[in-house]
């Protein structure tokens, strides 16, 4: 971090006074720059400059009483508080400094009055009231910090390999159909599955969500969808995935449970995958998995997923084979001691990393969705801690576990170094956490209720969307935090129920999906303005967001997805697709 010095300007202004009062000018303004500048010093909220951040500007030039009294009444001073705890020459010192910053005269007789005002205010202090303490409060102080969280941390997976088998089956094959469009050579399209379940209260009167899942295409470089497939009514499900192969051939969705004779659903058998033709937009298969589909990812050449709801002998997260359309594998919850939310990979897919929850959140557990819902309502006042997992893929080992802060961390961004990774949980909070040894850097409150989340091409900015999930709140909003400081710089207006938010591969822009509005807004990355708004057919929900691109010799590939960019492209480090 950059640390200032004494500008020219200062020097100039201490010259102008006498050469025994600029010798304690001096003194003071390097004292106060050295405490204004320190790790947990004031620029953290106020700027370098002091010019303002999450903080108000300090160009007023604020006295020693005026800090000391923000020091002693501002619940957001107990930092500096704890790490500084400046005494009143201190408190000299950095008003001294913060009046050169703001181009006011460093004036040495200033300082008796700011004294005389100090023990004023001291003078007229109450003692600290003391207040009694019944057994409740006496149990909620004993409340283990996150720090001891850390220090006892105690492994909850097994050791050695977690991997376990799942027998998959194809239940169902159709006929492709039709072609639905036909790819250009050296065009990018971009695939959406869109579901049933957008929010009528924010569309418009008379409203009438579609009455089955579609799969859609459009062109990554208009931004215009040009054509979209429902699938038949008794093949729908609650969709909440999208993902393709790694060859960009085939796209996949939710499911219902496996059919019975008669082609419906059966209430006692597995749940299903659908398998579809990127070009036909037509389901060609249905695939027993035993769980609900959540996330979905390129993994080397394989899928990974993630899932929501298990069969007793279901996956947790598992790798499938686009080729011969098996599940080769996963994880089950019970080898990870807690259960498995979503997961994540490296750009190199080193390792697969994963947030766990302790238990779940089906009713009863309360550490999952159930449990941060039951926060929000203030029936629930603390939560089991929640973790990070690191598998290795190659021998199926647990590799890492480390805690993380907040509660019920639903996804996770990974910067291109490998250094770092951003988990977003559900109690509006994200982390900047070292990748290998847990250590936090910083901790900080996003919108209500977020979900997705994305790094900038510079890896400057995490952009959040507040999605308001857990807390029964219409969230509309994207928080950009400034991943050095973890502050929040910006929030933008967009979408009610943002649920995911991707950096497209051309590095310029952010695309963000609406559950609620069944739309999907596109950013400008740099200046933040909203660009464009893409309407699903009938306002369906839209989830996730696929980029496939075709070479010249009209050849498809998966470039980038909800888990990552693949097949080469990478914006982080300047490779894009310039659409």
């Amino acid at each position: 971090m950059k640390r200032s010095h004494l500008s020219g300007l200062v020097i100039g202004l201490l010259l102008s006074v006498t050469a025994s009062a600029q010798d304690s000018v001096e003194a003071l303004v390097e004292r106060g720059a050295e405490l204004f500048h320190a790790d947990i010093g004031c620029w953290v909220c106020h700027g370098e400059t002091a010019e303002g951040l999450v903080g108000p500007t300090l160009h007023f030039g604020p006295e020693p009483v005026d800090i000391f009294d923000q020091l002693e009444n501002n619940p957001m001073m107990g930092v500096i508080v704890a790490e500084m705890d400046p005494s009143d020459t201190d408190l000299e010192a950095i008003a001294m400094y913060i009046r050169t910053l703001a181009d006011l005269p460093p004036d040495i007789g200033l300082v008796q009055g700011w004294r005389d005002a100090l023990a004023a205010v001291r003078a007229n202090q109450g003692e600290e009231q003391e207040f009694a303490k019944t057994p409740r409060d006496l149990q909620v102080e004993a409340v283990e910090t996150f720090v001891s969280v850390q220090e006892t941390w105690t492994r909850r997976s097994i050791e050695g390999s977690v991997w376990s088998e799942y027998p998959s089956r194809i239940v169902a094959t159709w006929d492709p159909g039709e072609p639905k469009f036909t790819p250009e050579p050296g065009k990018t399209y971009f695939y959406e599955n869109v579901g049933t379940t957008s929010s009528p209260s924010v569309l418009f009167d008379g409203y009438a969500p579609p009455p089955s899942n579609q799969l859609v295409v459009g062109d990554a470089q208009t931004m215009e969808i040009i054509a979209t497939h429902m699938i038949p009514e008794r093949l729908r499900a609650v969709v909440h995935t999208s993902a393709m192969s790694p060859d960009g051939k085939y796209a996949y969705m939710v499911g219902p449970r496996e059919p019975t004779a008669d082609g419906t659903p059966d209430p006692a058998g597995a749940w299903t995958m659908l398998k579809l033709d990127a070009i036909t937009l037509q389901p060609v298969a249905q695939v027993t998995i035993g769980a609900r589909l959540h996330h979905g990812q390129v993994f080397r050449d394989k899928v990974l997923f993630d899932v929501f709801v298990r069969d007793p002998d279901g996956l947790g997260l598992f790798l499938y084979d686009p080729e011969t359309d098996e599940i080769l594998g996963g994880v089950r919850d019970v080898d990870m001691g807690g259960f498995i939310y979503t997961v994540w990979t490296d750009k190199d897919y080193e390792y697969i990393y994963a947030l766990m929850e302790p238990a779940g959140y089906a009713p009863g557990r309360s550490t999952g969705m159930r449990g941060v819902t039951m926060m929000y309502q203030g029936t629930l006042l603390a939560m089991r801690p929640f973790w990070v997992a690191t598998i290795d893929p190659d021998t199926w080992e647990v590799v890492a576990e480390y805690p993380i802060p907040g509660y019920r961390p639903n996804w996770a961004v990974i910067d291109n170094a490998k250094e770092y990774i951003y988990p977003i949980m559900s109690s509006s909070v994200a982390a900047k956490v070292d990748i290998r040894t847990g250590e936090i850097i910083w901790t900080n409150g996003t919108g209500i209720g977020p979900y997705g989340a994305a790094l900038n091409a510079e890896e400057t900015e995490l952009w959040v969307a507040d999605k308001g999930e857990a807390a029964h709140h219409l969230g509309r909003t994207i928080t950009i935090i400034d991943t050095q400081t973890g502050h929040a710089t910006e929030t933008l207006y967009s979408a009610y129920k943002l649920d995911h938010v991707l950096l497209s591969p051309n590095g310029k822009e952010m695309w963000a999906t609406s559950n609620g509005e069944g739309r999907i807004y596109v950013y400008d990355v740099d200046t933040k303005e909203l660009i464009r708004k893409i309407e699903m057919p009938g306002n369906g929900d839209a989830h996730g967001l696929i980029w496939v691109h075709y070479d010249e010799n009209g050849e498809s590939r998966t470039v980038r997805d909800q888990g990552n960019f693949h097949a080469g492209i990478n914006p982080f480090e300047g490779v894009i697709l310039d659409y």
